[in-house]
């Protein structure tokens, strides 16, 4: 039996929030990121957009299994800032992310256990606001069928891809008419029956490479 193995999310696109909690502003930018680089670029983008900041504190998380992670507190006092905004990545489980949330002091100090909740919030608050995306080990799989029978084929498979995980791919045209989807390794063996079934044994699918795709998370993640 095939057990798929599971993956962090990440973000569909960046998403900025402002919170004010006793003066002082605290306005969070979330970015999806494909590199440790990838995310210093985002820093240094935020940094200089807001240059007249008090702090620009920020928290990533990296890697295909969210093994690599980073946080600063530029200047607020240690523990307060990165990494209560890193300890929230790693509880909504992200991954290729990056957290920036810039302070504008008004002038009340807000005291550690103050610190901690508000840059925390920030940063969630903001994920709130966003989409995910989750990503899944997928295995490709393509038929080819006549042209007339294209249509047919496709309803078929994505009726199919809703009700079992799977991700359309993109058709082609030629002599042929040739159908990709991206399925969970663990239903080749019933989409193989379902196509024979409804093709009465003539269209054989050609199951291709492996790779990690990115699907739009369910409205309840």
């Amino acid at each position: 039996m095939t057990v798929d193995r599971s993956y962090p999310m990440t973000l569909a696109a960046p998403v900025e929030n402002e919170l004010v909690i006793k003066k002082s502003r605290f306005i969070a930018h979330v970015a999806p990121v494909a590199s440790v680089d990838d995310a210093e670029r985002v820093i240094g983008e935020v940094r200089k957009r807001a240059w007249d900041a008090r702090h620009n504190c920020t928290a990533m998380v990296t890697g295909l299994l969210g093994d690599q992670a980073r946080s600063s507190d530029d200047g607020e006092p240690p523990g307060t800032a990165g990494v209560p905004m890193l300890e929230v990545l790693r509880r909504r489980e992200l991954t290729d992310v990056v957290a920036v949330v810039t302070r504008y002091f008004g002038g009340v100090k807000l005291g550690a256990g103050g610190l901690i909740r508000a840059y925390s919030t920030a940063v969630s608050e903001a994920l709130g606001l966003g989409s995910l995306l989750r990503r899944e080990s997928l295995t490709q799989v393509r038929i080819d069928v006549a042209h007339g029978e294209a249509g047919r084929f496709d309803i078929l498979l994505r009726d199919w891809a809703g009700r079992n995980g799977a991700v359309l791919g993109e058709p082609s045209y030629g002599a042929v008419a040739t159908l990709e989807l991206w399925v969970p390794a663990a239903t080749l063996a019933p989409l193989s029956d379902e196509i024979a079934a409804a093709s009465a044994g003539s269209v054989t699918p050609v199951v291709g490479t492996t790779r990690i795709i990115e699907v739009p998370a369910s409205s309840e993640n």
